[in-house]
């Protein structure tokens, strides 16, 4: 979740300034040529003829996830840097709408309703989770962490905006936040490397648990035949198009995005609106259906130029800032809020599973619906595309969803919390 992660890496600046401080590198185009360095040497050591069986146990995004984690950890890179932002900000718009450039709507449509089951799934793994976390790590917690902990179920299942408004909701200060941000960082973090880590092993899990992907197959082998038919050596004019379709496609989102949060806060319809969806949330639905409309014109043949390519480049840049702002030293801050958050995630992951398992949902489903939830429109792509590139579109459209879910699901939650630690106490 881009605005949820900047919001993060913010809070955590201001909380774990000493950390950021020490960073061996601060500069931005430094960051950014470590980053991109990181991620060329992963990608050739996939071409490597030894090497390479390592990355078909362990997906090469796990390592461009993890590898900034450790080095910021280090002390190498920093845990907040302007250059995050704004690839959160710009560059993540840009890369949807490049990946959306290409859907193919009717093998969209023809993936059925599991997806929306695993997203509902999730929102009721997180609402549910949070107060059997509460009870059981009570003994460990302050009189009033469930006040503190309601923001993260805002968080979990929408993303900042989300968790802003339960924040208000719940009377809950910036200083009484920070740790719960160091939990949402964390334990988000750890479960999408896992997931990453399992989608490397999707047909063989959706074989034992005799789940049908025959669908998610069609979409990939569809997306790649039309990959290969329209595939050429691109042109400087096909990479400035590209470019430029992505970026200012970006900017309108953005700027758009900006104005229908203001106007959408007013009065009537307008309101009704802005209340139902978060004002962050108008950019990602401005830019995907930017791409959507795209994709039923003659741009869609960018593809074949390399539109979705250079739309990855930029996911996995995405991937890598959202590893560099991780820093697996927080853990020792305020270890009962971090063990209450891994409760809450296996709960979580409880719900899914089991939901997964009643109707037979692929692994895919398990994952995006996951992440819809807990990693918002930043990392939904990210866990999809790791699955396969074409899927990236599934993700955001998902995350979309989890926005408008992520208010109320987490005022529910909100209410369950503060039950629970009325009972506890």
């Amino acid at each position: 979740m881009p605005g949820t992660f900047g919001y993060q890496s913010r809070m955590l600046a201001a909380s774990n300034a000493t950390a950021s401080a020490s960073a061996l590198l601060e500069d931005p185009a430094g960051v950014l040529a470590v980053l991109l360095a990181i991620l060329a040497v992963i990608f050739w050591l996939t071409q490597h003829p030894v090497i390479s069986r390592v990355f078909k146990v362990v997906p090469a995004l796990v390592f461009c996830y993890f590898v900034p984690t450790a080095l910021t950890t280090a002390g190498v890179l920093p845990d907040s840097s302007p250059l995050y932002s704004w690839v959160k900000t710009i560059m993540l718009p840009a890369c949807l709408l490049l990946l959306v450039l290409s859907l193919d709507i009717p093998g969209i449509l023809r993936l059925g309703p599991k997806a929306l089951v695993m997203l509902l799934a999730g929102t009721a793994g997180v609402v549910i989770g949070g107060p059997i976390a509460l009870l059981v790590c009570a003994p460990w917690l302050p009189e009033q962490a469930w006040q503190v902990s309601a923001p993260l179920a805002g968080s979990w299942i929408g993303g900042a905006a989300n968790m802003t408004a339960i924040k208000e909701a719940a009377n809950v200060t910036d200083a009484m936040l920070s740790p719960i941000i160091i939990v949402d960082v964390f334990v988000a973090n750890i479960w999408m490397g896992i997931l990453l880590v399992l989608s490397g092993r999707q047909e063989a899990i959706d074989k034992w648990t005799g789940a049908n992907a025959e669908a998610i197959r069609d979409l990939e082998r569809r997306m790649t035949a039309f990959q290969e038919r329209t595939s050429r050596i691109p042109t400087l004019p096909d990479l400035l198009t590209i470019l430029a379709l992505g970026f200012g496609g970006a900017w309108v989102s953005y700027k758009g995005g900006l104005y229908l949060g203001d106007w959408l806060v007013g009065p009537g319809l307008a309101g009704w609106l802005g209340g139902l969806i978060p004002p962050a949330a108008w950019k990602y639905i401005i830019v995907t259906a930017i791409g959507i409309v795209l994709s039923f014109t003659r741009a869609r043949n960018l593809e074949g130029a390399g539109a979705s390519r250079l739309g990855s480049v930029m996911i996995y840049l995405l991937v890598a800032c959202i590893g560099a702002g991780a820093d697996f030293r927080t853990i020792v801050e305020d270890p009962s809020y971090i063990l209450m958050g891994f409760v809450w995630m296996a709960c979580h992951i409880t719900v899914l599973l089991v939901v997964a398992r009643l109707v037979r949902a692929p692994l895919f489903f398990v994952a995006v619906g996951s992440q819809a939830n807990i990693g918002g429109a930043a990392s939904a792509p990210v866990v999809a595309s790791a699955f396969h590139p074409s899927l990236a579109a599934v993700g955001a459209l998902l995350a979309v969803a989890g926005y408008v879910l992520g208010t109320y699901a987490g005022l529910v939650c909100m209410g369950l919390l503060k039950w629970a630690a009325g009972a506890g106490g």
